[in-house]
């Protein structure tokens, strides 16, 4: 057994902890980085990554389909399922490198390729390796969670890991859960020629504002989706290629393929985070705001900490830690100003808070300020028209913002950036877009939020009248 002493000691190399490790070994701290399975983590290899390069095969066959209105007839485009998916691997082989195991020992991080497993407070072993370290950080990410569907284990289905090994086109894919994963890959097989019906034991895409929601849905079911809401999924049956779902209130789904993606599960398993005193419960680990956990030397960053599950989240949360640990300043990680999105087309995002959560908790004190993407000349040009931008504002200030419409995950990087530096709504109002760009959806919905104050008001129109009245 190798005894090893560190500065610092990370598990999980997805995306926080690779942050995590670069950053620390750069700036002089000695670093060991435990990974028992593929460098990048589920973003790389089976989330962010994948998804988003299918998505662009289903939007390349969509608008082979759909090239009339611009004068470019309409073509049935030949789907090749298996070369798609190449693409896909592809994909996943070029942003390789950066997260490379050659990577990061060329940066002076010793990365050791077994899982680890906590023996004490701040010493944890990994193969044949002890390693001792002055701070740990916890990154290990998080998994499909598989609900206890009675049913499930006899039959075969596809998670957002094992998706990306199938290689011939689902004839009829079912899909338990209507969540941004669920309506992701529900749209992509659509596009790409998949029959697909939605199963959603609540309603689809319910953690967004309702409104934009509707609008995404609305388009899919126009493109042929089958979206099932209120069905509770009791019981799973049937054999490869001939799967059926049966709801609770007696509703029954057919198909040659299932996915399930109800959500994920953080992954806490066979860390031996009860010899080190670090709780947690089933959402995941509990840190408090410096995402430190309840052993004082142990944080834990990104998914497996129990909040927000994004990539973008694990590396703010690196971040976080890195001024914390490396530099002891007070450092604290803070919700309000992360965006998020859905990959749909068309697309949706958020930053801050929805309407209803303004409404509910600023009252009768918070605007909304609405501008329609019908209203814009680039979404015109491009038959991009469908969207909406609200902007929830209270006392000058954006305290939320919702997009659905095109590039809406670029789109929302504006209100992030107003909410993390306090702006006001003046300030991104005097921005100046460039003509004609989408970006000007932005600053159209800041300047509907003065309209009303500058054309209907006396005052200004007293103002304005003695102004020209006396003005040389």
């Amino acid at each position: 057994m190798s005894k090893i002493e560190t500065d610092l000691l990370v598990i999980g190399a997805g995306s926080g902890g690779l942050s995590v490790a670069a950053g620390a070994v750069q700036m002089g701290a000695k670093v060991v980085l435990l990974e028992d399975h593929k460098m990048g983590g589920d973003c790389l290899n089976y989330g962010c990554v994948p998804s988003k390069a299918l998505i662009a095969a289903g939007k390349q066959a969509h608008a082979l389909r759909n090239g009339a209105k611009f004068g470019v007839a309409d073509v049935t485009p030949k789907v090749d399922y298996a070369a798609a998916k190449d693409h896909v691997h592809k994909v996943i082989e070029t942003i390789a490198p950066v997260d490379s195991v050659e990577r990061f020992e060329g940066l002076g991080v010793h990365v050791i390729q077994e899982r680890g497993r906590f023996v004490g407070a701040n010493t944890v072993r990994a193969g044949d390796h002890e390693i001792t370290a002055r701070r740990v950080v916890i990154a290990t990410g998080s998994a499909p969670f598989v609900p206890p569907i009675p049913g499930l284990d006899k039959v075969p289905y596809l998670t957002n890991e094992s998706l990306w090994d199938l290689r011939d086109l689902p004839k009829h894919l079912l899909i338990v859960g209507g969540g941004p994963i669920g309506i992701e890959m529900a749209q992509a097989h659509l596009r790409l020629g998949s029959k697909v019906t939605v199963i959603e034991g609540m309603k689809a895409m319910g953690k967004d504002d309702p409104e934009l929601a509707k609008i995404v849905l609305d388009r899919m079911r126009e493109e042929g989706m089958v979206i099932e809401e209120d069905a509770m999924a009791e019981e799973i049956t049937g054999k490869a290629g001939a799967i059926t779902v049966k709801a609770k209130d007696g509703r029954v789904f057919k198909g040659t393929h299932l996915l399930m993606a109800v959500g994920r599960a953080a992954n806490t398993g066979d860390l031996g985070l009860e010899e080190a005193d670090i709780a947690f419960d089933r959402k995941g680990i509990k840190v408090d705001a410096s995402m430190r956990t309840s052993n004082k030397r142990v944080y834990a960053i990104g998914d497996v900490a129990g909040q927000l599950q994004f990539t973008h989240v694990a590396g703010y949360h690196a971040g976080v830690v890195i001024r914390s640990i490396l530099f002891g300043l007070p450092s604290k990680a803070k919700q309000g100003h992360i965006p998020w999105a859905t990959y749909t087309d068309p697309e949706l995002a958020q930053v801050g808070l929805t309407e209803a959560q303004a409404r509910e908790k600023h009252g009768d004190g918070m605007e909304v300020a609405r501008f329609e993407f019908h209203e814009n000349d680039r979404a015109i040009a491009e038959g991009k028209t469908t969207g909406l931008i609200k902007v929830m504002v209270v006392k000058g200030r954006p305290v939320g913002a919702s997009i659905v419409g095109a590039s809406a995950g670029d789109l929302i990087g504006v209100w992030a950036l107003a909410i993390a530096n306090n702006l006001k709504m003046s300030q991104v109002a005097g921005m100046v877009a460039p003509y004609p760009t989408l970006g000007e959806v932005n600053k159209r919905a800041a300047g509907a939020y003065f309209s009303p104050r500058l054309f209907e008001s006396a005052m200004v129109k007293r103002v304005v009248g003695l102004v020209q009245r006396f003005l040389p």
